[in-house]
């Protein structure tokens, strides 16, 4: 009987790390920050979109925070977006959109415009380019504050100038704090969304609804968030998170090699996780 009761107690320490294609990875109990999995999980790469949950905390920390605060769309927004073929809300010059509004817009369809917004509107400075240069300051003190050594941030979005990267561990963990705040628990599990903006001339416009670029929300049961990211050197990156149970298990995976391949890593990392801490 009692071998009977120390093979049932087994499983749960029993799950065999797997193998994922994305060359870093990390996975961790978010309630405890105990690390259950890692996969060069210190090594510093490039971070693609990931960069905005970042973004987003800086925005959400700001003291005396109005979500309903309008912005006004730049030209220089639009003109950004051209210039570096970046992934973007379709934000339109001249409209008026809420703060909580360019929030769905950075972290669901990814926009870079939503960034540049935010980044001009909660940075200081006389001039764009200082509101911008304050806002990324403010992105790297956030990262020292919890404590990362090996993060860098050098743009608001990830379209960085060689001088952007995290890993897996330090991603994780902004991902994390990240999620301690409600609005961004409520953005980041959210399949789509359709702002409603308004115009130049003081009507509404109904925007495109907006969707999640994170696949797991419909593919992985319990999924809560957070992330995608890619580009040319960051190849496929996932910032993950879901919860069974009462238990949620977050992480990420850098340079994996499509959008399958990413999620499909994920979803092995959570599945492993999940074994883990049983």
């Amino acid at each position: 009987m009692l071998a009977t009761g120390a093979l049932a107690a087994a499983p749960a320490q029993a799950a065999t790390a797997p193998s994922i294609v994305a060359k870093g990875g990390y996975v961790m109990n978010n309630a405890t920050a105990k690390t259950l999995y890692t996969k060069a999980a210190d090594t510093k790469r490039s971070t693609g979109s990931t960069t905005k949950i970042m973004t987003a905390k800086v925005v959400l920390a700001q003291s005396n925070l109005n979500l309903d605060k309008k912005v006004t769309i730049q030209k220089a927004y639009s003109d950004y977006i051209v210039a570096n073929n970046a992934s973007q809300a379709h934000l339109i010059v001249g409209d008026k959109v809420t703060v909580r509004q360019l929030l769905y817009g950075l972290m669901l369809p990814s926009g870079c415009d939503a960034a540049y917004a935010l980044a001009d509107t909660y940075g200081t400075g006389s001039t764009r380019a200082a509101r911008v240069k304050s806002f990324i300051s403010k992105m790297n003190k956030a990262a020292t504050d919890l404590g990362l050594r090996n993060t860098k941030f050098d743009s608001f979005d990830g379209i960085g100038n060689g001088n952007n990267y995290s890993t897996p561990r330090d991603l994780t963990k902004i991902a994390s704090s990240a999620m301690k705040n409600s609005t961004f628990r409520t953005v980041v599990k959210t399949k789509k969304y359709t702002a409603k903006t308004i115009t130049k001339t003081g009507s509404t416009r109904t925007m495109a609804a907006w969707t999640n670029t994170n696949g797991l929300l419909s593919s992985y049961s319990g999924t809560i968030g957070v992330k995608t990211g890619s580009g040319p050197e960051a190849k496929y990156c996932l910032v993950f998170a879901a919860t069974r149970n009462g238990k949620t298990v977050i992480g990420t995976v850098l340079a994996s090699t499509s959008i399958a391949q990413r999620e499909a890593d994920a979803k092995k990392l959570l599945n492993y996780g999940f074994a883990t801490i049983g």
